[in-house]
């Protein structure tokens, strides 16, 4: 399957944005296998409205709740199965975004991590630029390694922070794949104008 995972080291952190970014301008499908508090949000939702081109497969789970896979599926009853998320069959590349970060639990055993390590798809870590990212994004790629989930390389998303690409570039040994600066406007028409990645989306 060719296509990659992107991740992040918190939630919140602009995995849909870079979802939206790598489908519009790969012409991509995208898939998310667990969607949570969707009342307020769905980032399925989002990436067809930010890429239009792109195919949207749906979740395997949707769950209300705004919370943690694992803890929105037991307040619903529920419980996520690892061997139910089965990526769709698609021609082409394929996106797919996860939840939270790696170490949050999707059931009572399995963490995110343990669904990455079974699709053996190549990771992007999507991290902030600000105080404390380091931290965060070089927690997150050492869990990734142990784990041998292959790793594409870095999203730096917010204002430019020299100090802090440097350092996860160094203390990392990761590729920073790009730099996205705030958008005005989170739009489309917006999206399509950003610069395309520099670099191509990997066979798994």
């Amino acid at each position: 399957m060719k296509g990659v995972f992107v991740t992040g080291t918190d939630t919140g952190i602009g995995k849909t944005l870079v979802s939206a970014w790598l489908a519009q301008h790969w012409r991509a499908d995208y898939w998310k296998p667990v969607q949570t508090g969707a009342l307020e949000d769905s980032d399925s939702d989002t990436i067809a409205q930010l890429a239009p081109d792109a195919r949207i497969h749906p979740p395997a789970y949707v769950f209300k709740a705004p919370l943690s896979p694992h803890e929105a599926a037991r307040r619903e009853g529920a419980r996520i199965d690892l061997s139910a998320l089965i990526p769709p069959a698609v021609p082409g590349p394929l996106v797919v975004e996860g939840a939270g970060g790696v170490m949050v639990p999707l059931n009572e055993l399995a963490l995110m991590v343990d669904l990455m390590e079974r699709l053996k798809l190549p990771a992007i870590v999507v991290a902030r630029t600000a105080l404390g990212t380091i931290n965060h994004t070089l927690l997150t790629l050492d869990l990734l390694r142990r784990r041998r989930v292959p790793i594409l390389g870095v999203v730096l998303n917010g204002q430019r922070n020299p100090g802090n690409r440097q350092a996860i570039e160094q203390f990392g040994a990761v590729p920073i794949l790009a730099e996205l600066q705030p958008l005005l406007a989170v739009t489309a028409k917006v999206i399509a104008g950003l610069p395309p990645p520099a670099f191509h989306m990997p066979e798994s």
